[in-house]
């Protein structure tokens, strides 16, 4: 009979632990949710941070390049330099068009009807 009460009193106690689990597990459910909001609200209050100093940045970086980028602004601050360093063609489109095509050789011909100059002449003018 020491067994069968030993059991019984097993069984009650694996019923009041269940209700205890189901009750822990809902305290470490809310436990869990209340870190998860608060992880998210960290992360959020971060990436707002960091948005706001890169903004920051940005404002400042592009300030810096006006500044620099003005030489009235520069001559300022002693630099006198008002020479463009670019060339006058760099944005040209069409630039070193002719470098690929082979250069015609130019030859003599003692003969003016013969020549090449006549001949591009006559192509040019009498067709």
């Amino acid at each position: 009979g020491a067994s069968a009460a030993g059991a019984a009193v097993d069984g009650s106690e694996s019923d009041s632990d269940d209700s205890d689990d189901s009750d822990d597990d809902d305290d470490d459910e809310a436990a869990l949710l209340a870190e998860l909001e608060k992880i998210k609200r960290e992360r959020a209050e971060e990436r707002e941070r960091k948005q706001r100093e890169d903004e920051s940045e940005a404002l400042e970086s592009r300030r810096e390049e006006v500044m620099r980028g003005n030489p009235l602004l520069a001559a300022e601050g002693g630099g006198g330099d008002f020479n463009v360093a670019r060339r006058w063609d760099d944005d040209v489109v069409f630039r070193n068009q002719t470098r690929n095509e082979p250069k015609r050789q130019k030859r003599f011909i003692n003969d003016t009807i013969r020549s090449d100059f006549h001949r591009r002449f006559l192509d040019k003018y009498m067709k």
